[in-house]
This record gives C-alpha cells, structure tokens and sequence, in this order.
C-alpha cells in the first residue's frame, strides 16, 4: 500500500515538519504544492533530493494521483484551497483553524477572516484522535486541531467526564508556548529583539482557540478563563491549569481516571501523582505528557499538560489524521 500526499505551505513551520515526518513514513510519498510564486526554496545540503514539487491545483493533483491534501496554510487561504481539492475528491487534512469550529456564528466571533466555505464547517471531522479516531477515517474534511486546545482537552476532558472538577468554581489555564507557535511569517513581536529575555502575554480574553477547549469539553465560556504566553525558546507548549476537585482524595484518584481513559492510548503518557513534566519532556515527540498536584484539604488540584506545538500541536497529529484517513496503522512514522 502507498499514497501521495500533497502539503501545501511546506514552507511554514508546521508544513516542514510534516514534510519531515513523512519522509520517514513506510508509505506515504509527501508531494510539495507550490501555492506561493514569490517563495524562494530553503536551501539543502549537496546532494540532498526534496520530494516533488508540482502546483497547487486540482489539475496537477489530479495528474499527480494524489490521495489526500494537507493544507499548512493560514485559514483565509485554506478555505479556498480545500474547496479546490475536495470538489476533486481529495480527502484534506487543514492545519488552520478554518474549519475547526462547526457553526459559522461561532466561527465570525472569534475569527476576523470571513469565512468562504461555510458548507463543510459542519462536516469537518475534528481531527483530535484519542476523541474522534472512529469518526476521523471516514472523513473527507479533517480540521487538525490547535495546539493549545490539544493539551488543554487531552488534559481536562477525562476529569470533566468523570465528574471530577468543580465546574462552579471555575477553571484556569495558564499556557505557554515557544515562538514557531505564532508562523514563520515576521512580525514585530516575534522579532528577537522582542523575545529574548522576555515574557509576554496576547490576546487575553479572546484567544481564537478558546471555543476549540469549550467545544470539545463541554465546558460554558464562563467556566473557563485562558491565557496564552509567549516563551522566548523555540518550540513547545506548556499549560498549567488550576481546578477544585469533587470527591477526589488524591492524586492517585486523578492519575486513575486517566489511566482508564488512555490506558491504549500511544500518544499520552502519564507520571507518578505528585511528579509533573516539563517541556523538554515532550520536545520533538508526539507525546502529551500529564502530570497532576493535588490538596484535598482545600481541593486545589493541578495539572501540567505539555506537548511540542509543532509535532502533537500541529504536524504529528496531522500524520495521525493522514495514517487514519488512508488506512494505515495511527502510529505509521517516525513516532
């Protein structure tokens, strides 16, 4: 069994490392689209081949005999271009956050992009696999989640659907992410000078991938407060949130939700109660990585969800999509 999958923005953080996942794949060939005329190639070493590059259009993918398109691209220039791929029967995996959200009313609150493929919000698979891996392969449409919203559901769900947090009390979560978070595209505050030895929060109550942690935990907004922060390092994303907890007396009792919940999960690891990771842990891997502090004296619990925003945040679970689209074993790749 083989395919070929076309990446459009293999230019972008998240589109070359897909591109370099796939290349250690046993079966999928990873196609470059070149949607850009003004992009110069990054240099290679002597010797080194890059994967085919063709244009992006349907006419190309078609002649190509491409199965499946995945689209690191912004959301504006994802809805045009998953239209062209879907219309020709292509299954997709989008990177952006065009079709994550299923109503084009929720959509126009948190994102100023009009939206020009309103039709396939509600038929997005929503591309979290450890919720949705019986939903995903029959997809043609698979919005790849954010990378907040990965750790932060990875982190809250299990606990929520156990009854195990006090909803009235309220949930905090404090996130932080390496730079390659925010696109290779510069700008001012991604700048250098900007980010060495500093520390600096964005879009505070607003963050565009809050209803992504509301929709898939059943959360209500105002059970939820979130802020994102910007680390000066590379890459890497570390939450911390802070709950009360209901009927539990230990750490023990949160480790053994999740236990039950990903106990074949491949893409989850647990630690000790007490013990947290931190984001060296999960650097360049496909992991999230969970660890809880609880008090059950005051019933202050806490948990640290850490994965790699540019691997189980972006490109790795995308490789998980693309394995379960096509037939594959989930953990296909260089896992």
């Amino acid at each position: 069994m083989s395919h070929r999958v076309g990446i459009a923005g293999y230019r972008g953080y998240s589109g070359e490392e897909l591109v370099h996942l796939l290349g250690f794949h046993s079966g999928i060939e990873p196609v470059l689209l070149e949607h850009r005329a003004d992009s110069a190639d990054r240099p290679l070493p002597r010797g080194e081949q890059p994967p085919l590059r063709i244009p992006c259009t349907r006419d190309a993918a078609l002649a190509e005999g491409l199965d499946a398109v995945a689209l690191a691209t912004p959301p504006e220039v994802s809805m045009e271009l998953a239209k062209t791929f879907l219309d020709a029967g292509l299954k997709v995996v989008d990177l952006s956050g065009a079709f994550r959200l299923k109503t084009l009313d929720e959509y126009k609150r948190w994102y100023p992009e009009e939206h020009t493929a309103p039709g396939w919000l509600a038929k997005a698979a929503y591309g979290l696999p450890e919720f949705y891996r019986e939903t995903i392969p029959q997809a043609q449409l698979v919005a790849n989640p954010g990378c907040y919203p990965t750790a932060a559901n990875l982190a809250l769900a299990p606990l929520l659907a156990a009854g195990a947090i006090d909803r009235s009390a309220g949930i905090v979560c404090d996130a932080k992410s390496g730079v390659s978070g925010a696109g290779r595209k510069p700008s001012l505050k991604t700048a250098f000078c900007e980010v060495t030895e500093n520390f600096s929060c964005y879009s505070l109550l607003n963050h565009r991938h809050v209803p992504e942690v509301l929709q898939n935990s059943g959360l209500e907004e105002h059970e939820f407060s979130f802020t994102a922060h910007l680390l000066p390092i590379d890459r890497g994303i570390l939450e911390t949130i802070y709950f009360r907890g209901v009927n539990i007396e230990s750490a023990q009792d949160l480790i053994a939700i999740y236990e039950r919940r990903y106990e074949n999960e491949p893409f989850v690891r647990l630690y000790d109660p007490g013990q947290v990771p931190d984001i060296r842990s999960a650097q360049r891997t496909n992991y999230c990585d969970i660890g809880v502090k609880y008090d059950p004296k005051t019933r202050r619990g806490v948990i640290v969800s850490v994965i790699d925003n540019l691997v189980k945040g972006a490109a790795g679970q995308a490789l998980q999509n693309l394995n379960l689209i096509l037939g594959y074993e989930e953990t296909d790749g260089p896992f």
